[in-house]
């Protein structure tokens, strides 16, 4: 099932013992457009500092209720390495955070999350074997770059940031970004919403992100791979009625299949 990356926010995120804090913003990566952490903003709890929060520690998220229960205790949280939001995350602080949690790194091996395809709750591949997995894999030809993910730079990237960047078809400017769609299996991102108010009159449409060509981030552009009349062609989204993964076959209707 799909769900908005902007609802997420203001959940409450519920540690075994106790609350964290609600959600304030979540990272993705450009990369393979996977969101990878929570930003956590703890209140009073921690001195209104954030945290990340990586969907591996995800129980099932209850979307009534607005809450997310991770397998983490409060202590694990605050003796978390700091990260300032305000500025990029590297490379070397994700290691960190990783380090900290016990985690297999993602961009380790192939697949979406290393060497799975979903995130590995519950410790079903630990980071030894992902090490391990890691130290053969980098032998291979087919190296973590091949596969999309970068070992050296993060391709971290706020969300909140990117919502109101400037749509660009290869022919025109056509709108901004309202929202993303994420796969909550996964967590990958399967769609953009597109906000065409300024150009087509109250409509929305979709775009998966493997249309997207390029994103200038200093002049808050993306770049699709798609002309101004296939975009105003394109059925409007309806929040309604998300998307089934069989309908995921039109041309702003991609997915990782």
């Amino acid at each position: 099932m799909l769900h908005s990356v902007k609802a997420l926010q203001g959940f409450t995120v519920h540690a075994s013992d106790g609350d964290i804090g609600t959600i304030r913003d979540v990272y993705f990566d450009d990369a393979s457009w996977t969101l990878r952490y929570l930003v956590v903003d703890t209140g009073g709890w921690l001195s209104g500092r954030h945290v990340l929060i990586s969907p591996i520690s995800f129980r099932q998220p209850d979307w009534r209720a607005r809450a997310i229960h991770v397998d983490l205790t409060r202590r694990q949280v605050e003796d978390s390495p700091g990260v300032d939001t305000e500025k990029p995350i590297s490379r070397q602080q994700e290691e960190e955070f990783y380090r900290h949690y016990d985690y297999p790194l993602y961009w380790a091996g192939p697949l979406l999350w290393g060497f799975g395809a979903f995130p590995p709750i519950g410790g079903m591949f630990s980071r030894d074997d992902a090490d391990a997995a890691g130290s053969s894999y980098k032998h291979d030809a087919g190296s973590t770059e091949n596969a999309g993910h970068d070992g050296v730079n993060s391709h971290l990237r706020s969300a909140d940031e990117v919502l109101g960047y400037h749509i660009r078809a290869s022919d025109d400017t056509m709108g901004h970004v309202e929202d993303f769609l994420f796969d909550e299996k996964d967590w990958s991102l399967q769609y953009m919403i597109v906000d065409t108010r300024n150009w087509l009159p109250g409509k929305h449409v979709l775009i998966s992100p493997q249309r997207i060509a390029s994103v200038s981030w200093p002049d808050r552009h993306v770049f699709v791979n798609a002309t101004r009349s296939e975009i105003e062609g394109s059925p409007e989204y309806d929040e309604a009625r998300q998307p089934e993964r069989e309908q995921r076959h039109h041309l702003y209707r991609g997915s990782r299949e």
